[in-house]
């Protein structure tokens, strides 16, 4: 009796390991199909010229408060050397 037991508990385990894995095959699949739907994020030299106009008509028109001004300038020299860079390359 302790043998019908034993094989009924084995054949549950069994069972229960089955469909962890089915769950986890599928989780796994539908994770994969929505990466695949959603289309990747771009951001174009297009893009980055524009945010450094917007930089450049914020500032003119006293967007940014004095304590700011370090930072945001900073910002705009880092994205102007990499737009400079870019468009000599290419």
């Amino acid at each position: 009796m302790t043998e019908a037991v034993l094989e009924a508990t084995t054949a549950t385990v069994e069972s229960t390991e089955t469909v962890d894995t089915t769950t986890t095959t599928t989780a796994a699949e539908a994770s994969t199909q929505a990466a695949d739907a959603a289309p990747a994020p771009e951001l174009t030299l297009n893009d980055l010229a524009v945010l450094r106009q917007i930089i450049e008509v914020a500032s003119q028109r006293g967007t940014f408060k004095a304590a700011e001004l370090e930072s945001v300038g900073k910002a705009f020299n880092k994205l102007s050397t990499f737009l400079d860079a870019a468009a000599s390359q290419g």
